[in-house]
């Protein structure tokens, strides 16, 4: 089972990390857990779908981006 981003932040190898950097080693731990085992295209739609996601709830709406399946 992956670990929660706070255990990932109160993991022994990076505890004494200041705590940017803990933060930082966590959210890359959480990634790395979730797209574990993906294949390249599972992996391209994931952060795809979390980007829109990201950016749908900060109200960006890309304007120049189209997907790269689209014919030009």
């Amino acid at each position: 089972m992956a670990k929660t981003f706070e255990e990932h932040m109160n993991d022994s190898r990076c505890r004494h990390e200041p705590m940017g950097l803990r933060v930082t080693h966590a959210m890359r731990a959480v990634v790395q857990d979730r797209i574990e085992g993906m294949t390249t295209a599972e992996e391209v739609a994931y952060f795809n779908e979390s980007s829109r996601a990201v950016m749908s709830g900060m109200g960006i709406v890309p304007k120049y981006a189209r997907p790269y399946d689209e014919d030009a």
